[in-house]
């Protein structure tokens, strides 16, 4: 999905660096200029989601500028920071339409609070991932219909699992209702594959069979063991791959 795309201005924004570098380690995209007249160019030539705004800045003043780019782009919500508490001052940046007022110093996390609250980034995320799930639907119909390989299959697994903790995000039952429907073409398709090619796995000599269970230890953990390194097994039978992937992150800290 598209950045949500940010503008800070502050004459000096370099002391600002921490708080952009969080920004887009959060996702977002940053621009910033240090003046008023350099904001309303910016403007100008580029459409911003939000704006970031100083009150007290040499020659152009916040106040100024936020007048100057909502008569350029009146839709832009502009978040005023200022170390000011006089209430003239709050009064002339509400009364000019603000979507927020903070007061420095201010923290990273009060910043990505404002913008979550103002954007309702979780909504617009829902919605971006229902329209790329839409995409994805006649891909994954077509995975389903001409899967013959277990590669392939695992590939496709690994699609329908991403998009089920995709979807749980999205108010578009209707596309969670979908995603359902193809799962269970898939495992009516993996069915007729399985049963087509079972009894050819099972058989000795069979070159082209995946991993079961009882080529476990042979091929996956009897090479470890022969490195005489430590090793601590763990087996953890009928796990689903969501399921994995929901404590992973947590052992690979420890691991």
């Amino acid at each position: 999905m598209r950045q949500i795309r940010i503008l800070w201005v502050d004459d000096e924004i370099g002391v600002l660096r921490s708080y952009i570098l969080y920004l887009e380690e959060k996702g977002f995209e940053t621009d910033t200029c240090h003046s008023g007249n350099d904001a309303i160019a910016m403007v100008r030539e580029k459409a911003y989601d939000i704006i970031f705004l100083d009150e007290h800045m040499p020659g152009l003043s916040g106040i100024e500028t936020l007048r100057r780019i909502k008569a350029i782009r009146p839709a832009i919500p502009v978040v005023m920071i200022t170390k000011s508490e006089e209430e003239d001052i709050m009064d002339a940046a509400i009364g000019s339409q603000i979507a927020d007022y903070l007061i420095k110093p201010v923290k990273p996390q009060q910043i990505l609070l404002t913008l979550k609250r103002i954007l309702n980034i979780e909504e617009i995320v829902a919605r971006q991932t229902t329209t790329v799930f839409r995409e994805e639907f006649s891909s994954i119909a077509d995975m389903i219909s001409s899967a013959s390989t277990f590669e392939q299959w695992s590939e496709l697994y690994r699609r329908l699992t991403f998009w089920q903790g995709e979807l749980i995000r999205s108010p578009d039952t209707g596309m969670r209702e979908v995603l359902r429907m193809q799962e269970s073409d898939a495992n009516r398709a993996f069915a007729k594959y399985i049963s087509g090619n079972y009894m050819k796995w099972v058989s000795a000599g069979a070159a082209d069979r995946p991993l079961m269970s009882p080529a476990v230890l042979s091929k996956r953990i009897f090479p470890m063991i022969s490195r005489e390194t430590p090793l601590f097994f763990i087996i953890i039978d009928n796990m689903r791959l969501d399921q994995w992937q929901t404590i992973a992150g947590d052992l690979r800290k420890v691991m």
